[in-house]
């Protein structure tokens, strides 16, 4: 069997380079394997998992450090924005705890770094990659990237269509300011993108099958790039900040890196797709919380008691393409997967059918509904520019048994939330227990075939048959509890001339509004049947 590449903490730092993140204090060898990325927060009860990276984020002093360090256990380092201060108790404790601290640069926000991290320790642990059995994963796409920048003597990036980062090389430090830019937000800047649109640069990229040289003038260092194909399907590119164009031996060594990044890019396309298939499967038999959702709960790693359920959906609305819409959903589950990580290792978030499930860990204590409500609406404050969606948040359950209850709460609640024409908005369920249960009544009704009765039946027909606002008049007195000249207010008629609709309403339907479950009886029907 091959033991699973083993990410370091060196390794980690070689690769990221000192553009993201530098040494503050060492406990000597930087050899401590790094497991995973945990986000700090001095609220919560530190669940830091062997090997975890831990973002300290505002702590800004060596006592604060001192402090987490104590609390950090079994970490293998802990990052800290930029300047750092390190006076002796620190380093002594650093070397007590065998914790490096490492220093962010400030030009990096907590969310960039925490998605550099992961996507990182992926590639050097080789996930989503399809090897035989018994073979060595293929190298990453970091490790792709540090090959082709040794062989042009230049920093390099490799991006989507789109220009996300995917992977770059070290050395980034050599670069321009866009560079810097592009490499910490794993996006090339819009004003830069623009001005490569403008130019016709990615025209002249797609449409040749050789590197090609970007003079940028003002803007920076050069650039030399290639097209990553697959046949005729273009799946990326490699970018090189160069000075001079490249010599011919070196654009034949950039044109051959681009086709073994397209073999791996395929093989992360195949490797994803089956990955992200196994994990909506199995969180789909988690959200079951049948006889299989233990073994499910195990294989995914997330905790099996005190969780709570999360149904996200994109607004649909808002799409005329459905290629686009299939896109964000996927792009928008990786993105509620990564914030419930970050908040506890044994979250765990999958695409099922149109809408984005996480099962999110919660300590008991009271109040769980609620802090998961937060959790959401801050995931929906980071994407909401990006993605127009909703969120149902069911109630906690105890174990796994109770999943399924929990998830049945959180689809009711986000159903009321588009019942409502929401966007951008997050519903605990007990919060729209009523509605949920109302929407559950409708189906009933519709599922009868049900049509009103009674006496918002004949209101219903005199109204038809006289053009006469009996139910409005109905309904503003009902809204008003019966205040007259509030309810006259909201049909925009004298009090008297409502009195007078009001008698007539009592007499053409039968309805004695005195008695309070003829009144909730007509109330329902008109919530129901909404007419």
């Amino acid at each position: 069997m091959t033991a699973r590449p083993r990410a370091s903490l060196r390794r980690v730092l070689e690769d990221l380079g000192s553009t993201v993140l530098d040494v503050a204090a060492s406990p000597g060898d930087l050899d401590a394997e790094v497991t995973g990325v945990h986000i700090y927060d001095p609220l919560d009860e530190p669940l830091l998992q062997e090997g975890a990276l831990v973002l300290a984020v505002g702590v800004d002093s060596a006592e604060r450090v001192r402090a987490l360090l104590d609390a950090a256990g079994p970490a293998a380092g802990v990052v800290v924005k930029q300047p750092v201060e390190v006076d002796e108790p620190l380093r002594a404790k650093v070397l007590e705890t065998g914790v490096a601290v490492l220093g962010l640069t400030r030009a990096a926000s907590w969310a960039q770094v925490a998605a550099l991290l992961r996507s990182l320790l992926a590639e050097l642990r080789g996930e989503g990659d399809l090897a035989e059995p018994g073979q060595p994963p293929p190298d990453g796409l970091f490790s792709l990237a540090n090959a082709v920048c040794a062989l042009l003597d230049a920093p390099v990036t490799i991006e989507d269509r789109s220009s996300r980062v995917l992977a770059y090389s070290e050395r980034q430090e050599e670069a321009d300011a866009g560079r810097v830019a592009t490499v910490l937000g794993r996006q090339v800047p819009e004003r830069y993108r623009r001005m490569l649109e403008e130019g016709g640069v990615f025209r002249r990229l797609y449409q040749s099958r050789e590197p090609i040289y970007i003079e940028l003038d003002d803007e920076g260092i050069n650039r030399a790039a290639v097209a990553v194909r697959s046949g005729d399907e273009i799946l990326g590119s490699i970018w090189a900040a160069v000075r001079e164009p490249l010599s011919e031996q070196r654009r034949r060594a950039l044109a051959d890196a681009a086709k073994i990044v397209a073999l791996q890019l395929l093989r992360q396309r195949a490797g994803a797709d089956t990955s992200r298939r196994l994990r909506a499967d199995l969180l789909s038999t988690v959200l079951a919380g049948g006889r299989d959702a233990a073994e499910a709960a195990g294989r995914l790693g997330v905790a099996s008691e005190h969780l709570c359920v999360l149904a996200a959906q994109l607004t649909e609305e808002t799409y005329d393409d459905a290629a686009r819409l299939e896109g964000d959903r996927q792009r928008f589950c990786d993105a509620l997967a990564l914030h419930v990580g970050a908040i506890h290792p044994k979250a765990a978030a999958a695409l099922v059918g149109s809408v984005a499930y996480a099962v999110l860990p919660l300590q008991a204590g009271g109040q769980e509904e609620t802090r998961a409500v937060s959790v959401a609406e801050s995931f929906l404050t980071r994407v909401g520019p990006r993605h127009a969606a909703n969120i149902g948040v069911g109630r906690l359950a105890a174990d796994l048994t109770e999943v399924a209850r929990s998830r049945s709460d959180a689809d009711r609640a986000l159903r009321v939330l588009r019942a409502r024409g929401a966007s951008g908005q997050v519903a605990g369920y007990t919060s729209v227990h009523f509605e949920a249960l109302l929407l559950q009544l409708s189906d009933l009704v519709r599922a009868d075939k049900q049509a009103p009765t009674g006496p918002y039946e004949r209101l219903l027909a005199y109204d038809a048959e006289h053009g006469s606002e009996l139910v409005a008049t109905l309904r503003a007195y009902l809204d008003a509890f019966g205040d007259v000249n509030a309810a006259a207010a909201r049909v925009h008629v004298h009090p008297n001339t409502f009195r007078y609709r009001l008698k007539r309403l009592t007499e053409i339907g039968g309805l004695d509004l005195a008695d309070p479950d003829a009144r909730l009886g007509v109330m329902l029907q008109m919530r129901i049947f909404g007419r």
